[in-house]
């Protein structure tokens, strides 16, 4: 009597243990887990989207690029120093510099260019807006060296990259973007990647045609810089794109490089499927 006693208290035992794992283990992956924000904070994030300012193109997108549910995602505060990586033409920018304006800091983190290049055009106007938008006064730019990336250590609370790795991964410098944002990131700090999914097992080769990455080698890529993954989320997916198409994920909307006969085909798509991660530094690194 006693030895069953003793076991069925063992096997008890076991399944909590067992079912505590589990629970923390779906914890860290859960689906659109946001970070808890104060209704202050929303509402002042809300503002930033809402605000005048904002490029009414740009403004089309958020039903494809749902920037309060990412940033809240993200947990993006107003008084952190959050670095954005290669903001384009500064789609998350308007929201973010006029967001962190009176009690953060929003710096832009661009690839060196030459002045007369593309690229060097493209930074020269990222530049402009920033300076040329009074409720952005707190913002920086900075310039990157691509092929060896590297900021201010310690310094961030947040780095966010949209759509970029998928080029880095093309470009054969991801490992080193990654171990930038890690040495930049305060230990807790937070990092944030959106890009555009593959399906599961898509070789590394397709992806770097198509321009759709897997899950699993943005986390690797993460993981292998030091970071952990903290929350994954579906809040930027859609189900009608089958990231199967001629031309990749430029076919769909906004880069629309298709047909004209094929318009109305890829506008019904709309926008890519698209991974949201939320990687975390180690409070001891």
């Amino acid at each position: 009597m006693q030895r069953t006693t003793i076991f069925l208290a063992l096997a008890l035992s076991t399944f909590v243990f067992t079912s505590a794992a589990c629970s923390s283990t779906a914890t860290s992956r859960a689906d659109n887990t946001a970070t808890v924000q104060p209704a202050a904070t929303t509402a002042a994030l809300q503002a930033a989207i809402d605000a005048p300012g904002r490029d009414a193109a740009n403004r089309t997108r958020d039903g494809y690029r749902h920037p309060l549910q990412t940033l809240e995602f993200f947990g993006v505060q107003p008084n952190q120093t959050v670095i954005e990586i290669t903001p384009g033409g500064g789609w998350y920018s308007e929201i973010l510099a006029p967001y962190l304006n009176a009690d953060g800091h929003y710096i832009g983190a661009v690839p060196a260019a030459a002045a007369d290049s593309k690229g060097g055009l493209r930074n020269a106007a990222f530049r402009e807006k920033l300076t040329g938008n009074t409720a952005s006064a707190n913002a920086t730019l900075v310039e990157l060296d691509a092929k060896a990336p590297v900021l201010a250590a310690g310094t961030a609370d947040v780095v966010l990259t949209f759509r970029n790795v998928h080029n880095w991964v093309a470009a054969g410098n991801t490992d080193a973007y990654f171990r930038a944002f890690f040495a930049a990131l305060k230990p807790g700090g937070v990092l944030g990647v959106v890009d555009h999914r593959a399906k599961s097992g898509t070789d590394l080769e397709a992806m770097k045609s198509s321009g759709y990455l897997t899950e699993a080698l943005v986390t690797k890529y993460a993981t292998d810089a030091g970071f952990v993954l903290e929350a994954s989320s579906d809040l930027n997916a859609n189900p009608k794109d089958d990231a199967d198409h001629p031309n990749g994920v430029w076919t769909l909307p906004p880069s629309n490089t298709h047909d004209a006969a094929d318009n109305a085909k890829y506008k019904a798509i709309g926008e890519s499927d698209r991974m949201t991660l939320r990687f975390r530094k180690p409070r001891g690194s």
